[in-house]
């Protein structure tokens, strides 16, 4: 089936559940009535806030069985996830906005999550499992004044399950596809007096495909495999009806075959990665408000062996690197409830930054060894930060925020927020956000030996808008937004005739901006949605003492289209259809102009029949037209695929 008739397809299929009569069916909820955390750190109505922000439900996840949390990512307007698509365990490269890399933070339950160790500080969303998270909140738009470093583009929250209000329930679940791919979990969870629990394991092991793209189709690439485990522990108790401790756990653990570059293959190169997080935490209840407090270890170790140290004399070469970052996060902060029109948050965090590297390299011709030791290399901040919401006060919310951040290594910056809404008839939202945001240079980028030779790096520095309108109905739901961002002594890597290996600067400035449409609704058995994204960017450098603007959203594209419809079939059988189109990007290529990377579209289907309350069967299927694309020239991206299972719980 060619494109057009895809794309009528889909539209035909979402204009019919556009347009049909209102079913009494119950499970839908009012966007503008659900409620979250992440765009205020306490809970709230999205009615209430001028934030954008889009949920991802355990529902929504639940129709997704055997798909990676990038891949349903994916699918949400705005985002763009590089390496998503690859073969399993691939490097995620989130994209948020037209904003670059490094510059989205991840949240896990509300913690900041990093790898210092990183040119960026992105976490490794392959070190996190679907099957254990319970939504995913994704806020768009600088977040800096409650979150600090690196949500100059927004934030993604993965919120993990919890302990069940059961004394016991269990969940088992098993799937096997493509690329010999196999995946199982086993939890239990539940609540027995005023102790919460639960406990989670994952195994996923794919023998995938190779990283490198083989153009002549005859060189016999190696397949690049996937394995990795996955715990997940957390604990609360409830000490008093005021007074509530909590503790959680997660040991994530990976080995991947890598390659040596685009279209090159290499068998003897590997990488793992292993991450541990732990924190305690507290939850005070105040008669108008609640008093938190969160402390959170987090290590991560990244280990690279690339070892043809038997072909040295034929030209081959030995290297190990090894990356290790550590983070220590702690944090108080209350949410009061001053009146029936204000609530007020107001907190201080502390963070405190390591990393250490070692580098081996040995061929016939030269050999070095390099270390960064984990004493030396490090960086410390705090912030303090407050903010005040006026909520329904005739249908106008406002809110405001500061926050004030100290570091050690390269000066303070002070953030804000504002962010207005007015919602008419409890159905139509207009809603604006103005901030800014920043992100600090990263330990690798101060202390490396790309640093920069001429002075200190400065933190990269925005101001962001967003504004729009939403109307919202019991079944019916659609929003547009326009985003300009602007970023200032953004970190680049350059070079010069006297430092030809290149090092890291503050560029002059980046501007961003472009719009956002949404819709998303249900009739009867039949539910649908559709977003569209449209991004452009350009970067302005210094040139022989002129401003020299050029385009350099590097791979990611100005039109992204997302197209899903649903059908419960019957009581137990749910089918769905997705079309995903992603435009034309450009690459940027070392010493030489961008190349062009052409514009693909590939659909997906899902079904899953439930046997009985506790026990259902799914086939998740991939790339339906068995279309050859690339997200980066040279690597492959996935074919046909399939996922096939069972889930079961009591």
């Amino acid at each position: 089936m060619n494109r057009k008739k895809w794309f009528f397809f889909m539209l035909l299929a979402g204009g019919q559940t556009a347009f049909a009569q209102e079913s009494g069916d119950s499970t839908y909820k009012k966007q503008l009535d659900e409620v979250v955390v992440t765009a205020t750190r306490y809970p709230v109505k999205q009615s209430l806030t001028g934030k954008v922000l889009d949920v991802i439900t355990r529902d929504q996840l639940d129709k997704n069985e055997g798909r990676p949390l990038t891949e349903i990512l994916n699918e949400q307007a705005g985002v763009v996830i590089i390496g998503a698509q690859n073969t399993p365990g691939s490097e995620q490269d989130v994209f948020l906005q037209g904003a670059s890399t490094g510059t989205t933070l991840i949240l896990i339950d509300g913690i900041p999550a990093y790898d210092p160790s990183g040119i960026t500080t992105n976490f490794d969303l392959n070190l996190i499992n679907t099957d254990e998270i319970e939504r995913v909140e994704i806020l768009k738009g600088s977040q800096s004044t409650l979150y600090g470093s690196d949500a100059v583009a927004g934030v993604i929250n993965v919120i993990l399950k919890k302990g069940s209000d059961k004394p016991f329930h269990a969940s088992l679940g098993a799937a096997a596809g493509s690329l010999s791919t196999f995946k199982g979990t086993a939890g239990i969870d539940g609540k027995i007096g005023q102790t919460a629990y639960n406990l989670q394991y994952t195994k996923f092991r794919s023998d995938g495909l190779s990283d490198a793209y083989d153009s002549t189709g005859k060189a016999n690439f190696d397949k690049d495999g996937f394995n990795e485990d996955i715990v997940l522990a957390n604990v609360s108790q409830q000490l008093s009806d005021a007074f509530r401790l909590r503790s959680n756990f997660q040991y994530s653990h990976y080995d991947h075959g890598l390659d040596a570059g685009a279209y090159t293959d290499d068998p003897n190169y590997t990488t793992s990665s292993k991450n541990i997080q732990a924190g305690i935490g507290a939850d005070y209840k105040l008669r108008a408000g609640m008093i938190h407090f969160n402390y959170n270890y987090n290590t991560v170790t990244r280990n690279y062996l690339d070892d043809s140290a038997m072909e040295i004399a034929q030209g081959g070469s030995f290297s190990q690197s090894s990356y290790t970052g550590r983070s220590h996060f702690a944090e108080v902060y209350t949410s009061l409830s001053l009146s029936r029109h204000a609530d007020m948050l107001a907190g201080i965090d502390y963070r405190n930054q390591r990393i250490s590297e070692t580098n081996v390299y040995l061929s016939q011709y030269y050999s070095s060894i390099s270390a960064l030791g984990i004493d030396s290399v490090k960086v410390r901040q705090g912030a303090g930060y407050i903010s005040l919401l006026l909520k329904e006060l005739g249908g106008f919310n406002f809110g405001a925020g500061i926050r004030y951040n100290s570091f050690n290594k390269y000066g303070n910056v002070v953030t804000y927020s504002v962010d207005p809404s007015y919602v008419i008839n409890d159905r139509l939202k207009l809603f604006a956000n103005l901030s800014s945001g920043f992100s600090a240079p990263t330990l690798y980028q101060l202390y490396s030996p790309y640093r920069d030779p001429y002075g200190k790096l400065k933190p990269e520095k925005t101001e962001s808008l967003e504004a729009g309108v939403q109307y919202s109905r019991r079944y019916f739901n659609v929003r547009g937004v326009f985003f300009q961002r602007h970023t200032t002594d953004e970190v680049i890597f350059t070079f010069d005739g006297a430092n030809p290996n290149g090092f890291y600067i503050n560029q002059d400035s980046q501007n961003d901006h472009g719009v956002e449409l949404e819709a998303s609704g249900q009739a009867g058995n039949w539910s649908f949605s559709a977003n569209y994204t449209y991004t452009t960017g350009k970067g302005t450098t210094l040139s022989n003492g002129k401003d020299s603007s050029f385009y350099n959203l590097y791979r990611q594209p100005k039109n992204l289209l997302n197209l899903k419809t649903g059908w419960q079939t019957t009581p137990r059988l749910y089918l769905s259809l997705s079309l995903r189109t992603v435009g034309k990007r450009i690459e940027a290529v070392y010493g030489g102009a961008p190349v062009g990377i052409p514009s693909y579209y590939t659909v997906n289907g899902y079904a899953e029949y439930k046997v009985a309350r506790t026990w259902k069967f799914f086939v998740d299927l991939e790339n339906l037209t068995n279309r050859q694309y690339f997200d980066i020239p040279g690597f492959n991206s996935k074919r046909f695929t399939f996922m096939a299972g069972i889930n079961f719980h009591f």
